[in-house]
């Protein structure tokens, strides 16, 4: 029976065998992967995954793709996980001693700042990740500071990981084709972020890029002082998208 795209789930799916294929030699599985794929949908990439590891481990919300998914594959190979990733503790899925989560996912677009916020959190546990989001998202991801994409998904993003916008894929490579154009994004966690309170830099990105259009002087007027943005080595004058990563952990460390 034909499984029909659900709205609220965000689900379109991937069809596109030149670009399945693309995507699988970007993340070049190994056998002794521990991989995990989230929303697996009709199982387009989760074939191709499981060509080249001996497990693999999918997230799936949707209850009737968790049944099909089930019936179709060897539960030995493919291990199904009903429920949602936002809540997902992906630290439960074993791992072999002296490695890391592989995370790979074509990712609802309606949930995916949430879920990459979720996702940082057990960076430490993770080797990589690669995932498909609609391009405007990966453009901030990526962005560099004096460019309009630069905001706070970018500096809370790259104070966690380094990040490349690996290639675009077009909306006639799904079903239903989505509005906008996707882009595959490679995540590499950082070994050794830069030293500061995560909430404190949080608070500092947020308030900094709550008035965009201001200079920082005035959007983090109450949080900080004007000396405090030139010990952190900032221009008071500034626009919050000019100023870079190492700028706004200084300052946050100041709070």
């Amino acid at each position: 029976m034909k499984h029909i795209p659900r709205k609220r789930f965000g689900q379109n799916f991937l069809t596109d065998d030149l670009v399945l294929n693309d995507i699988i030699r970007t993340i070049n599985p190994q056998p002794q992967d521990a991989m995990v794929e989230i929303g697996p949908g009709l199982a387009a990439m989760t074939r191709l995954l499981l060509q080249g590891v001996a497990e693999l481990h999918v997230v799936e919300l949707d209850r009737d793709l968790v049944t099909r998914l089930q019936k179709q594959f060897d539960p030995a190979k493919l291990h199904v996980h009903a429920g949602d990733a936002l809540k997902f503790d992906f630290t439960q899925i074993p791992v072999p001693a002296g490695q890391k989560l592989r995370i790979v996912g074509n990712l609802p677009y309606n949930i995916s700042s949430p879920l990459l916020f979720h996702l940082a959190e057990i960076a430490p546990h993770v080797q990589d990740q690669h995932f498909m989001l609609q391009k405007e998202v990966v453009e901030r991801m990526v962005a560099e500071p004096g460019s309009k994409a630069f905001g706070r998904l970018s500096v809370m993003l790259q104070w966690r990981y380094h990040m490349d916008l690996m290639f675009i894929v077009p909306p006639t490579a799904f079903d239903p084709p989505p509005k906008v154009d996707s882009a595959i994004v490679r995540m590499i966690p950082k070994q050794n972020p830069l030293a500061c309170d995560l909430d404190k830099l949080q608070a500092t990105v947020t308030k900094a890029f709550s008035q965009r259009r201001k200079v920082i002087r005035n959007c983090v007027a109450g949080m900080f002082t004007e000396a405090q943005l030139i010990e952190a080595g900032i221009d008071p004058q500034l626009r919050p998208e000019a100023i870079g990563l190492e700028q706004y952990v200084a300052l946050a460390n100041l709070h």
